[in-house]
């Protein structure tokens, strides 16, 4: 096949043409600040609130709870920092998984240097928070629960209503960093008692460098980035347009076409998964079986390494990765892999593929005949696997 196949959307997803040309006039035609008076300004400010509101509705949401921010990174900072802060009266404790993204984990271990106390919920083999060890986990003095919605590296969905429903019963404000799940399976904040939620552009056919908080209406959460009077006077800084038009018609056309889109995703996903399964010998399918994103696929192939699996397929045109893009260059296993129980020897091993709308069957099939070529190549050169099979003779 000579051709690139992109299969590492959850790194980043091509931006759509109906997104693209929606945002072109906006650089150089209607490249007013809507932050103006003027008539001009207001051609902008129009599309601004456009985008907004169709941002809002993706997720059932009012468009006035609707933030725009530089990406996915800043809202989960922007959410944890601004509500432990405001809410540091009644007490100054956190509680979030083992398995969240860097951006919420880093973010909790600067607050814990402020004087915040967190607890890291620990999850099952499938990447699953318990809800009894939640409810136990609560205490007088929490304020805040940050539980992702679907996790980024092996994409198992967690319980997000009963974690909504069981922060509310006990006063607690409820964060879900939703930047994988946005625009790829439903979700409906009053419905699922979220209070806070974090999205990114760029996970679903929008640009990059453009993201959104989702604040519910009466939270006393304050500013992040401090200067003008921009998002209402809480985030400061002039409004990126292009990017806001992008980001809200990503939005519309996720609403749009999201049921058709994960079925196609989800049975492309279930063939290679069951390819793989039945035709690589000790492997291992890392998340919940069912319960995941549409488009993700985890594996971990015993004896070899997933950076030399990567650089085999790149050489065939294949884009995938070993976890999440913002560690790429890390030597450590994920800690994903790590939290569900796997030793380091095993998570070295693993291999994270995320397809789109626009991947084939064919490109599939490609995919899993040529994973069992490097697979078996690379075993050829182990002296563990050489090892492994002596001893079991």
């Amino acid at each position: 096949m000579n051709k690139r196949i992109y299969l590492d959307n959850a790194a980043t997803t091509q931006i759509s043409e109906e997104v693209l040309n929606e945002m072109l006039p906006f650089f150089r035609e209607i490249y007013s600040n809507p932050s103006a008076i003027y008539s001009f300004a207001g051609e902008s400010r129009k599309a601004v609130d456009c985008a907004r509101k169709h941002a809002a509705e993706l997720i059932g949401a009012a468009a006035e709870e609707i933030y725009f921010t530089g990406g996915g990174s800043e809202s989960d900072n922007w959410a944890l920092k601004a509500a432990a802060e405001a809410y540091s009266f009644k007490g100054k404790h956190i509680i979030t998984s083992k398995i969240e993204h860097h951006a919420v984990l880093h973010t909790c271990e600067y607050l814990e240097t402020q004087g915040y106390e967190v607890t890291y919920l620990d999850v099952n083999e499938a990447g699953k928070i318990s809800v009894e060890e939640l409810k136990a986990a609560i205490r007088p003095d929490t304020i805040l629960l940050s539980i992702m919605t679907a996790n980024n590296e092996i994409g198992t969905i967690e319980p997000v209503k009963e974690i909504g429903k069981i922060a509310h019963e006990n006063g607690v404000l409820f964060h879900t960093d939703a930047v994988q799940a946005y625009g790829h399976i439903p979700i409906h904040v009053d419905d699922m008692g979220i209070d806070m939620l974090s999205a990114s552009g760029h996970k679903c056919n929008g640009p990059k460098g453009i993201g959104i908080l989702y604040i519910r209406k009466g939270l006393k959460i304050r500013s992040f980035i401090h200067g003008g009077a921009q998002e209402r006077g809480r985030r400061a800084g002039t409004a990126n347009v292009p990017g806001i038009v992008g980001f809200g018609r990503a939005a519309q056309c996720a609403k749009e076409t999201m049921d058709e889109r994960a079925a196609k995703e989800t049975v492309l996903r279930d063939h290679l998964i069951e390819r793989v399964l039945s035709e690589i010998p000790y492997v291992r399918l890392n998340g919940h079986r069912t319960d995941r994103l549409p488009n993700n696929l985890n594996f971990c192939f015993r004896f070899i390494e997933g950076e030399s699996l990567l650089i085999l397929l790149d050489q065939l045109g294949i884009c995938a990765s070993s976890g999440s893009a913002c560690t790429s260059g890390a030597l450590d296993p994920s800690h994903v892999l790590l939290a569900i129980g796997l030793p380091h020897e095993i998570a070295h091993g693993s291999l994270r593929i995320t397809l789109s709308e626009e991947t084939t069957l064919e490109e599939i099939d490609f995919v899993a005949d040529e994973l069992k070529k490097i697979v078996e190549r690379l075993r050829s050169m182990s002296p563990l696997y050489e090892d492994f099979l002596k001893n079991r003779k």
